[in-house]
Protein backbone atom coordinates (compact mmCIF):
# COMPACT_ATOMS: atom_id res chain seq x y z
CA UNK A 1 0.00 0.00 0.00
CA UNK A 2 1.18 3.39 -1.38
CA UNK A 3 1.37 6.48 1.55
CA UNK A 4 -2.11 7.12 -0.23
CA UNK A 5 -3.93 4.30 -0.52
CA UNK A 6 -5.84 3.71 -3.79
CA UNK A 7 -9.81 3.61 -4.05
CA UNK A 8 -9.51 0.23 -4.64
CA UNK A 9 -7.64 -0.40 -1.29
CA UNK A 10 -9.68 1.94 0.65
CA UNK A 11 -12.67 0.00 -0.64
CA UNK A 12 -11.47 -3.38 0.60
CA UNK A 13 -10.25 -1.67 4.25
CA UNK A 14 -13.82 -1.36 4.26
CA UNK A 15 -15.29 -4.50 3.20
CA UNK A 16 -12.67 -6.51 5.38
CA UNK A 17 -13.25 -4.42 8.70
CA UNK A 18 -17.46 -4.59 7.96
CA UNK A 19 -17.84 -1.29 7.10
CA UNK A 20 -18.96 -1.78 3.63
CA UNK A 21 -21.42 -4.69 2.96
CA UNK A 22 -23.23 -6.01 0.38
CA UNK A 23 -26.93 -7.27 1.24
CA UNK A 24 -30.11 -5.77 0.88
CA UNK A 25 -30.53 -2.38 2.67
CA UNK A 26 -33.32 -0.04 3.43
CA UNK A 27 -32.93 4.15 4.50
CA UNK A 28 -34.95 5.59 7.43
CA UNK A 29 -36.26 7.38 3.87
CA UNK A 30 -37.42 4.27 2.30
CA UNK A 31 -34.30 4.08 -0.36
CA UNK A 32 -33.15 0.41 -0.85
CA UNK A 33 -29.90 -0.44 -1.83
CA UNK A 34 -27.56 -3.45 -2.20
CA UNK A 35 -24.41 -2.05 -0.32
CA UNK A 36 -24.32 -0.59 3.11
CA UNK A 37 -21.49 2.16 4.14
CA UNK A 38 -20.54 2.83 7.76
CA UNK A 39 -17.00 3.97 8.02
CA UNK A 40 -17.65 3.79 12.13
CA UNK A 41 -17.45 0.43 11.72
CA UNK A 42 -13.93 0.66 9.89
CA UNK A 43 -12.89 3.10 12.16
CA UNK A 44 -13.10 1.08 15.57
CA UNK A 45 -9.87 -1.28 13.63
CA UNK A 46 -7.46 1.52 15.29
CA UNK A 47 -4.84 0.23 12.52
CA UNK A 48 -7.11 0.66 9.93
CA UNK A 49 -8.22 4.36 11.30
CA UNK A 50 -4.72 5.01 11.45
CA UNK A 51 -4.03 3.98 7.74
CA UNK A 52 -7.10 6.29 6.73
CA UNK A 53 -6.60 9.06 8.73
CA UNK A 54 -2.85 10.02 7.73
CA UNK A 55 -4.15 9.28 4.51
CA UNK A 56 -6.52 12.06 4.48
CA UNK A 57 -4.12 13.73 6.15
CA UNK A 58 -1.16 13.73 3.72
CA UNK A 59 -4.40 14.53 1.01
CA UNK A 60 -4.67 17.84 2.73
CA UNK A 61 -0.78 18.29 3.46
CA UNK A 62 -0.11 18.35 -0.50
CA UNK A 63 -2.29 21.95 -1.23
CA UNK A 64 0.56 24.09 -0.57
CA UNK A 65 -1.88 26.49 1.06
CA UNK A 66 -3.02 24.29 3.80
CA UNK A 67 0.46 22.89 4.01
CA UNK A 68 1.52 26.89 4.73
CA UNK A 69 -0.84 26.82 7.84
CA UNK A 70 0.43 24.04 9.10
CA UNK A 71 0.50 23.70 12.66
CA UNK A 72 -1.78 26.62 13.11
CA UNK A 73 -4.96 24.58 11.83
CA UNK A 74 -7.88 23.38 14.09
CA UNK A 75 -10.06 20.68 13.42
CA UNK A 76 -13.59 20.44 13.24
CA UNK A 77 -15.98 17.20 13.07
CA UNK A 78 -19.84 15.77 14.20
CA UNK A 79 -20.09 13.52 16.80
CA UNK A 80 -19.56 11.02 17.26
CA UNK A 81 -18.71 9.73 13.57
CA UNK A 82 -16.17 12.15 12.63
CA UNK A 83 -14.37 11.99 15.74
CA UNK A 84 -12.05 9.29 15.21
CA UNK A 85 -11.54 11.06 11.81
CA UNK A 86 -10.87 14.17 13.46
CA UNK A 87 -8.26 12.81 16.00
CA UNK A 88 -6.36 10.76 13.77
CA UNK A 89 -6.41 13.47 11.31
CA UNK A 90 -5.08 15.89 14.27
CA UNK A 91 -2.50 14.01 15.06
CA UNK A 92 -1.12 13.49 11.30
CA UNK A 93 -0.71 17.48 10.56
CA UNK A 94 0.22 17.92 14.21
CA UNK A 95 -3.29 20.53 14.57
CA UNK A 96 -3.84 23.04 17.58
CA UNK A 97 -7.09 21.77 18.76
CA UNK A 98 -10.17 19.22 17.83
CA UNK A 99 -13.32 20.76 18.26
CA UNK A 100 -16.71 18.59 17.80
CA UNK A 101 -20.36 19.68 16.80
CA UNK A 102 -23.12 17.97 18.73
CA UNK A 103 -26.93 17.94 18.89
CA UNK A 104 -28.94 17.92 21.87
CA UNK A 105 -31.70 16.09 20.17
CA UNK A 106 -31.74 13.95 16.57
CA UNK A 107 -33.48 17.66 14.87
CA UNK A 108 -31.77 20.07 16.53
CA UNK A 109 -28.92 22.18 15.67
CA UNK A 110 -25.47 21.53 15.92
CA UNK A 111 -24.00 23.73 18.40
CA UNK A 112 -20.28 23.34 19.96
CA UNK A 113 -20.47 21.85 23.78
CA UNK A 114 -20.13 24.53 26.69
CA UNK A 115 -16.41 26.40 26.74
CA UNK A 116 -15.39 24.96 23.68
CA UNK A 117 -15.08 28.27 21.84
CA UNK A 118 -13.57 29.03 18.68
CA UNK A 119 -10.31 32.40 18.62
CA UNK A 120 -11.78 35.01 16.22
CA UNK A 121 -10.27 34.18 13.05
CA UNK A 122 -9.14 30.78 13.81
CA UNK A 123 -8.41 28.34 11.02
CA UNK A 124 -9.95 25.43 10.48
CA UNK A 125 -10.36 22.22 8.46
CA UNK A 126 -14.01 19.84 9.09
CA UNK A 127 -13.36 16.75 8.42
CA UNK A 128 -16.25 13.32 8.72
CA UNK A 129 -16.36 9.91 7.77
CA UNK A 130 -19.07 10.10 5.36
CA UNK A 131 -20.15 12.94 2.71
CA UNK A 132 -23.60 11.66 1.73
CA UNK A 133 -25.93 14.80 1.69
CA UNK A 134 -23.38 17.50 2.87
CA UNK A 135 -25.87 18.54 5.58
CA UNK A 136 -23.54 18.13 8.76
CA UNK A 137 -20.55 19.68 6.72
CA UNK A 138 -22.81 22.80 5.39
CA UNK A 139 -23.95 23.31 9.38
CA UNK A 140 -20.66 22.87 10.85
CA UNK A 141 -19.11 25.21 8.28
CA UNK A 142 -21.72 27.79 9.34
CA UNK A 143 -21.24 27.30 12.76
CA UNK A 144 -17.77 27.41 12.87
CA UNK A 145 -18.32 30.66 10.33
CA UNK A 146 -20.71 31.97 12.96
CA UNK A 147 -18.05 31.50 15.82
CA UNK A 148 -15.96 33.75 13.57
CA UNK A 149 -13.34 30.90 12.50
CA UNK A 150 -12.74 30.44 8.63
CA UNK A 151 -12.81 26.92 6.94
CA UNK A 152 -10.31 26.54 4.76
CA UNK A 153 -10.46 22.84 3.96
CA UNK A 154 -13.12 19.86 4.48
CA UNK A 155 -11.92 16.34 4.28
CA UNK A 156 -13.55 13.18 4.58
CA UNK A 157 -12.55 9.41 4.44
CA UNK A 158 -15.47 8.48 1.85
CA UNK A 159 -17.75 10.47 -0.47
CA UNK A 160 -21.46 8.75 -1.39
CA UNK A 161 -23.47 11.52 -2.43
CA UNK A 162 -27.07 11.47 -2.20
CA UNK A 163 -29.02 12.77 -4.80
CA UNK A 164 -29.27 16.70 -4.61
CA UNK A 165 -26.20 16.91 -2.10
CA UNK A 166 -24.73 19.93 -1.30
CA UNK A 167 -21.97 21.11 -2.90
CA UNK A 168 -18.58 22.92 -1.67
CA UNK A 169 -16.97 25.37 -4.31
CA UNK A 170 -14.66 27.77 -3.38
CA UNK A 171 -11.72 25.27 -1.20
CA UNK A 172 -10.25 22.30 -1.12
CA UNK A 173 -12.51 19.05 -0.55
CA UNK A 174 -10.23 15.87 -0.55
CA UNK A 175 -12.21 12.24 0.08
CA UNK A 176 -10.18 8.69 -0.17
CA UNK A 177 -12.49 7.45 -1.80
CA UNK A 178 -16.03 8.02 -4.22
CA UNK A 179 -18.65 5.28 -3.68
CA UNK A 180 -21.73 6.20 -6.06
CA UNK A 181 -25.45 5.18 -4.33
CA UNK A 182 -27.17 2.44 -6.15
CA UNK A 183 -30.69 2.05 -5.40
CA UNK A 184 -32.51 -1.00 -6.02
CA UNK A 185 -36.29 -1.77 -5.71
CA UNK A 186 -36.06 -5.96 -4.96
CA UNK A 187 -33.47 -8.32 -4.18
CA UNK A 188 -35.50 -11.91 -4.70
CA UNK A 189 -34.26 -13.98 -1.63
CA UNK A 190 -31.84 -12.23 -0.13
CA UNK A 191 -33.63 -10.44 3.53
CA UNK A 192 -33.99 -6.48 3.84
CA UNK A 193 -31.96 -4.78 6.92
CA UNK A 194 -33.10 -1.94 7.92
CA UNK A 195 -30.34 0.58 8.58
CA UNK A 196 -29.84 4.48 9.97
CA UNK A 197 -27.71 6.65 7.78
Amino acid sequence: MELIPTQDEVLALLRRTGGLRSGYFEYPNGMRTSEYLQVALTMQDFQVSNILSVALSRKLRSNTDIRALLPNVSIVAPATGGLPVAYGVAEALRARKVYWAERDRADGPLHFREFLELEPGEKVILVDDIYRTGTKLAAMRSLVEAAGGEVVAMGVIVQQPAPGAAEFVGFPFYSLARLEMTYVDNLMGVPLTKVAL
